[in-house]
């Protein structure tokens, strides 16, 4: 799990496959990203193309700004013309400063 520290901007990636292994893009793409362990915590949305920027064929980013420490968990939906799924996660660690 790649950590970065409170402040970081932390890239969040993906890319997308048709069946043949090509990339290829769904109809929608959302980003669901939630602090893990926390009561409550509810996930931000980030879609395309309001919140998601799509880098080429399959291939979309969000910027993330790491204001939080914890552990961040993600997941990509893409639905329509490809339809898949992916998850992740990255830590912030305790900071002596926050």
């Amino acid at each position: 799990m790649n950590a970065y520290d409170v402040g970081d901007l932390v890239r969040i990636s993906v890319t997308f496959t048709n069946e043949a292994g090509a990339a290829a893009d769904p109809t929608t793409v959302t980003l669901l990203v939630k602090l893990r362990y926390v009561i409550g915590s509810t996930a931000t949305t980030y879609t395309h193309p309001a919140t998601i920027t799509k880098d080429s064929t399959g291939v979309y980013h969000v910027d993330f700004g790491a204001t939080t420490e914890g552990i961040w968990d993600y997941r990509w939906i893409g639905t329509g013309a490809v339809t898949a799924a992916c998850e992740g996660a990255f830590n912030v660690p305790n900071s002596e400063f926050f």
